[in-house]
């Protein structure tokens, strides 16, 4: 999370949103932001439906598998990171300022 605050500026400036979501409560949600100094939204996913229904709930840790998706705008799924390759954004950034929409 605090990668992507790191690179926040970059992605808003490539017209991206970034959110974060875990199997956390809301309460939890934001009092860890506010610890690790996030300003994106952070959702809940309490009782892991989503993550279950995306297949990425790790039953040995009781926890989700950390994965970053890049959504267009047409709502598909542009990149995929998962696991290790999910804390370094820069992949992401960089994917995000080439593909930024150009203003006509």
């Amino acid at each position: 999370m605090q990668n992507f605050q790191a690179n926040l500026q970059r992605l808003e400036a490539a017209e991206t949103q970034v959110l974060g979501i875990s199997m956390d409560s809301t309460f939890s949600n934001a009092a860890w932001a506010e610890k690790i100094g996030v300003t994106f939204p952070l959702l809940s996913d309490w009782g892991g439906e989503v993550v279950r229904k995306y297949g990425l709930y790790n039953p040995k840790y009781k926890a989700a598998r950390r994965v970053t998706y890049l959504i267009d705008k047409d709502g598909k799924v542009a990149q995929m990171q998962i696991d290790s390759e999910a804390i370094d954004p820069t992949k992401l950034v960089e994917y995000c300022e080439y593909h930024k929409p150009s203003k006509k």
